[in-house]
């Protein structure tokens, strides 16, 4: 009786965490978005603003500017990340960030920024 009624709670949790984790999956949406910028500090400040814990999470490529961005579409959106992202300097092709905010930025990481849009 025991062990039945140990198997039974075994199972039950295996359902229940399958079934939690399908719903979190179902949630998940992912972006490749250009955002400008130059190197590692860059890199570093891009994913420091767009990571934040259970709602979104960046991933910014050097080399191709671009940044991968996987959100949960029920906590949060990509503009709301890309806006954190223009927040600490950095320019995608939505959101511009203040010219006050990019002239702090480092040398290394000042980048050649797009026209501005009218």
């Amino acid at each position: 009786m025991n062990t039945f009624i140990k198997s039974a709670v075994i199972i039950c949790l295996a359902v229940f965490t399958t079934n939690l984790s399908t719903a979190q999956t179902k949630n998940l949406k992912t972006v490749d978005v250009k955002v400008y910028g130059n190197c590692g500090m860059c890199k570093k400040t891009i994913e420091k603003a767009a990571n934040v814990k259970g709602k979104s999470n960046a991933v910014w490529d050097a080399d191709l500017a671009m940044a991968k961005i996987t959100i949960d579409s029920t906590k949060t959106n990509v503009d709301e990340v890309l806006k954190r992202i223009a927040a600490v300097g950095y320019d995608s092709e939505n959101f511009r960030a203040p010219d006050s905010v990019y002239e702090n930025l480092h040398g290394c990481c000042q980048y050649d920024r797009p026209a501005k849009k009218e």
